[in-house]
């Protein structure tokens, strides 16, 4: 089993918009049994709320169900549980190999460096602009999926 946690600073925009986005993308290929999937924040600012109502919208109009979760932040715990730990921006990553002892199994990863056109996914909380954010996640997770296929890890 694959185990992939998505990260984003609280844990309520981005993040659980990729954790359904994904869901959503490996149930529709049939390859749900293959993959642990979940989400949490690198700060503290918005632990035990659910996601963001612009991210609850923006799934509802994609018809992409949302995957229940209050926001969590990672712990060392979480780095020995997951195979793949995906920030949504190079402010993630470097907060996450701070927290995460400089990655030392090399685990920690930005969405859209899988991509061609590796960048960072802006924060709808503060651009209001869900639209462009799910375009963002549904390419990077596509290219994540690619990523898994050619390296052989899917069945």
């Amino acid at each position: 089993m694959i185990k992939i946690l998505f990260i984003c600073h609280g844990n309520i925009c981005r993040s659980t918009m990729c954790e359904s986005v994904f869901t959503h993308m490996v149930k529709q290929r049939g390859l749900e049994a293959q993959f642990h999937i979940d989400s949490c924040a690198t700060s503290t600012e918005e632990i035990g709320n659910p996601p963001h109502r612009g991210t609850v919208k923006k799934l509802r109009e994609e018809n992409i169900p949302l995957v229940p979760h209050r926001a969590r932040q990672i712990t060392w715990s979480d780095y020995a549980r997951f195979d793949y730990i995906i920030g949504m921006d190079t402010w993630n990553i470097r907060n996450l190999n701070r927290m995460l002892k400089g990655d030392p199994e090399k685990k920690v990863h930005r969405l859209l460096d899988y991509g061609k056109n590796p960048r960072d996914i802006a924060d709808p909380w503060y651009t209001g602009n869900f639209d462009v954010t799910y375009e963002d996640i549904c390419e990077g997770c596509e290219a994540f999926l690619d990523y898994l296929k050619i390296e052989g890890k899917l069945r």
